[in-house]
């Protein structure tokens, strides 16, 4: 697959200007948006992204148009994923609604930035160090196991990361409006906001680690990395709003991702075997006979894995949409492969910043509790 310079330039361009028009169009005014409002958006970018894959079909081949379908897919539920922690964290900062367009959409390009960094890196070392495929296969191995069976307890407004990020900026007890910063008696302190943009943004960097070798071990293009994580994101936002309560449902969709890192994990490990150089493993010599498989096997098993956790989930679920939020999100995402990424424990456990009654006589009333804003998410 080759693709020029221009390509990769007008595919980057377009990219932007789908980022911009959507915080000027939607963003930058606080709202929580309407369901009708976040399905046809979901809608619209879920359609962009088959058209893109048919285009790749059409232009390049169906074995690169499989690859770029099954990465899709693979990314999309790892971003669902992405949206159970988004769900925690702002409930944990008891971000008010209207402001959570703002804080989505920032964390997304940050992820976007993020993974970005990750596919020209991923790339440079597939193209110069065949053994990087042992590194990844066993890494999403690792990544598998704690996604399945790891479940975290701690707070994701009072870890340890983000601790150390109170102890280095001066904060602000009260939200004011989706200011980042405030000016009190003279000094400039930084709002609760702002640790939330910390946060989702270092949710974000824990989740490149899994997502890129993940999708690397699905092709080695990385145009169609970039892209089907571009298009992955693309609608996240109005994916979070539209399927918010839905989420609390979704309790096999972790053990359905890691099914599909250890797939993925042992689709890497089998193509290093096939491809080998390093002299230590079978005297330097590739081994022919490990089986390499095909990307038409690989886009069923993933679809076909994300719709059984999807499909058990519900069942499971049935009638038990009462239940609290934050201890259901937290038995779903519980092991997410990274031992450091936020989870929450009890819902109690939120800590509290409240909204300005403050100086600012025109601050729009947005002071809403930990307890208040879980209720929204119920």
């Amino acid at each position: 697959m080759h693709i020029t310079p221009l390509v990769w330039v007008i595919t980057i361009a377009v990219t932007i200007a789908f980022f911009v028009y959507e915080f000027f169009a939607h963003v930058r005014k606080p709202h929580e948006p309407t369901i009708g409002e976040s399905a046809r958006w979901s809608a619209f970018y879920i359609g962009l992204a088959l058209l893109f894959g048919v285009g790749i079909g059409f232009v390049s081949g169906w074995t690169y148009g499989g690859e770029y379908f099954a990465g899709y897919l693979t990314e999309k539920a790892l971003s669902i994923d992405n949206l159970f922690v988004f769900l925690i964290v702002m409930t944990g900062f008891a971000v008010p609604k209207i402001y959570q367009q703002k804080v989505l959409m920032i964390g997304i390009v940050i992820a976007l930035i993020l993974r970005g960094a990750f596919i020209a890196v991923g790339a440079a070392l597939i193209e110069n160090f065949s053994w990087v495929f042992y590194l990844f296969g066993a890494l999403l191995l690792v990544l598998a196991y704690r996604q399945a069976f790891t479940h975290g307890e701690a707070d994701p407004a009072q870890g340890r990361f983000m601790s150390f990020v109170r102890r280095i900026l001066p904060v602000s007890d009260e939200y004011n409006r989706d200011r980042l910063t405030v000016v009190k008696d003279g000094r400039r302190f930084v709002t609760p906001m702002l640790l939330v943009i910390i946060a989702i943004g270092f949710v974000d960097l824990i989740f490149a680690v899994d997502s890129i070798p993940a999708i690397y071990g699905l092709t080695e293009q990385a145009y169609i990395v970039f892209t089907a994580n571009a298009f992955a994101l693309m609608g996240l936002r109005q994916l979070y709003f539209l399927i918010g309560g839905l989420l609390e449902r979704l309790v096999y969709l972790a053990q359905g991702l890691a099914v599909i890192l250890a797939f993925i994990g042992v689709k890497l490990v089998l193509h290093a075997m096939h491809v080998n150089e390093l002299p230590f493993i079978n005297g330097g010599e590739p081994m022919l006979w490990a089986p390499e498989i095909p990307i038409w096997f690989s886009l069923l098993f993933i679809a076909a894995t994300i719709a059984v956790a999807t499909v058990a989930s519900l069942v499971k679920t049935r009638g038990e949409r009462g239940r609290p939020l934050i201890a259901t999100a937290a038995t779903a995402v519980g092991g997410d492969g990274a031992a450091d990424r936020p989870h929450p424990g009890p819902a109690d456990a939120a800590p509290a910043p409240t909204t300005p009654a403050d100086t600012d006589p025109a601050a729009e009333p947005a002071d809403i509790e930990p307890a208040e804003a879980r209720k929204e998410f119920s």
